[in-house]
């Protein structure tokens, strides 16, 4: 066993670390840019502007969610296994182009039925311009995801965050309505798309002339109906979020919206680790799974589960000390409610990034039906929660506490088909939630006497001495076994 584990472990850090450190790295600078676009844009409009601009934007990244028919996936696992990579991406990059064609047109419907206010079907008319060029673009980045060059999505993308940026501090110089912010926004995203088509795609894949590749109906057909729970999986998280977003603005003062989307902008950076290292990952699952290697796989796992663990509950732990601070010093006085809406979200980051980790476990044992099901469980539970919660109290809390006890029960469903396959124990499950909800239960309770600055490095410190002993030591082992 040990063997095994010295066999796959330099090949890890050569390629998962190094592409790990360039997508999460480079997503933080890209998402300091991007909210600080989204900072600049809340100071400088209205509470209402900023709501009618947030709500055209949830219903463009719902109907986004979907348009990629969550085939990322299906590609990243497919083009492991393919001889002609060019070809397959090629196939990937029209096909996308089509769909997006398709949801441009369903997302201007649902505008015009949805909402009569004469500002946001403006601006979901103008979002949706952007399903075409962000479909193509998401086929570039999971190409890259696939061939280990998250370092060419990562330039591209700081370009545009850059350029976002700039757009918002000319607000302050030259001041514009929303209208005009939006279109500014839609010129930079067909932009961004040249410049992936000419810089942005992983060393030999030719996507010169995708357009002209043979993708007949037939093709799309047979791939739509055996991955089509790719679709389902893919526009899960997104719709799982935003569909909150208009449910508050159905049940909610407008200005409920604008505290959900400042408290889920704190929450999008803190995710941006799993995320980025989740989806790293999943390449070198694929791979072990090829070679049968299930011992290679467990080991991946659980190394990663505990560093997974570690991370949301850092994340949670600093939210709940800090947030009173740092969110009316980021978004201003007229957002100082945030704050504790921020807190309650954050509970769902205590099993937001394992949940990520155990959902490619899944896709790699290509279990990804079942992975589906969970996924439309857990939005249907949420939004239920949400719609008879909202019912009898009008507060933002309850869509909060909705989303973490549908994560949790998300999360304890994974969970049992792992228990199935022998990738986890009883005793492993029943530790996790026991030993997270008693440190966040005695942390809540401590932090009534102690200053939050003491009591988060009373935590942490001794967490992060030991880890750097542990590792030390680990290296020094493999040091004296090569």
């Amino acid at each position: 066993m040990q063997k095994l584990k010295i066999k796959w472990l330099p090949n890890i850090k050569s390629k998962i670390l190094k592409n790990s450190l360039w997508g999460v790295m480079g997503s933080l600078t890209q998402n300091i840019l991007l909210s600080l676009f989204y900072v600049l844009v809340a100071r400088y409009y209205s509470v209402e502007d900023f709501s009618e601009y947030l709500i055209a934007n949830s219903l463009y990244q719902m109907i986004l969610a979907f348009s990629a028919m969550g085939l990322g996936h299906w590609f990243i696992r497919e083009i492991v296994n393919v001889d002609d990579k060019s070809e397959l991406a090629s196939k990937f990059l029209k096909m996308q182009a089509y769909f997006g064609f398709f949801f441009l047109i369903i997302n201007v419907i649902l505008a015009l039925v949805l909402y009569e206010n004469p500002t946001v079907q403006k601006l979901s008319i103008l979002f949706a311009i952007n399903i075409i060029f962000d479909n193509i673009i998401y086929s570039i980045k999971n190409i890259n995801i696939a061939q280990f060059a998250q370092k060419k999505t990562v330039k591209v993308l700081f370009i545009e965050a850059f350029a976002k940026f700039g757009i918002a501090c000319m607000l302050f110089i030259y001041p514009f309505n929303i209208v005009v912010l939006t279109i500014l926004l839609v010129v930079t995203r067909f932009i961004t798309l040249n410049l992936f088509l000419k810089i942005g795609s992983a060393d030999g894949i030719n996507l010169n002339g995708f357009w002209k590749a043979d993708v007949p109906i037939s093709f799309v057909k047979n791939i739509l109906y055996k991955y089509w729970p790719f679709a389902v999986i893919g526009s899960a998280y997104v719709v799982y979020w935003k569909s909150a977003t208009l449910i508050i603005s159905k049940m909610l003062p407008l200005s409920s919206v604008a505290y959900y989307e400042n408290s889920f902008k704190i929450f999008s950076l803190a995710q941006l680790v799993p995320v980025v290292i989740s989806s790293t990952l999943l390449p070198k699952f694929v791979e072990l799974s090829k070679n049968k290697d299930y011992d290679g796989i467990k080991a991946l796992y659980q190394k990663m589960f505990i560093l997974f663990t570690l991370y949301g509950l850092g994340a949670y732990t600093f939210t709940y000390s800090f947030a009173d601070e740092i969110l009316p010093l980021i978004f201003g006085e007229k957002y100082d409610t945030s704050a504790i809406y921020t807190k309650e979200m954050f509970l769902t980051m205590l099993v937001f990034p394992t949940s990520l980790l155990q959902a490619n476990i899944l896709i790699t044992l290509k279990l990804e039906k079942l992975d589906m099901w969970f996924n439309v469980n857990s939005i249907i539970i949420n939004t239920v929660l949400c719609l008879i919660g909202l019912s009898i109290w009008s507060s933002l809390s309850v869509v909060n506490y909705s989303i973490f006890i549908s994560f949790v029960i998300f999360h304890f469903s994974q969970d049992v088909v792992l228990l199935k396959n022998k990738l986890t124990s009883i005793k492993h499950v029943l530790l996790f939630f026991v030993i997270i909800g008693s440190i966040v239960v005695g942390y809540i309770s401590i932090s009534q006497f102690i200053s939050p600055y003491v009591l988060f490095a009373s935590l942490w410190v001794p967490v992060g001495v030991l880890g750097v002993f542990m590792f030390y030591k680990k290296h020094s082992i493999f040091s004296l076994q090569k």
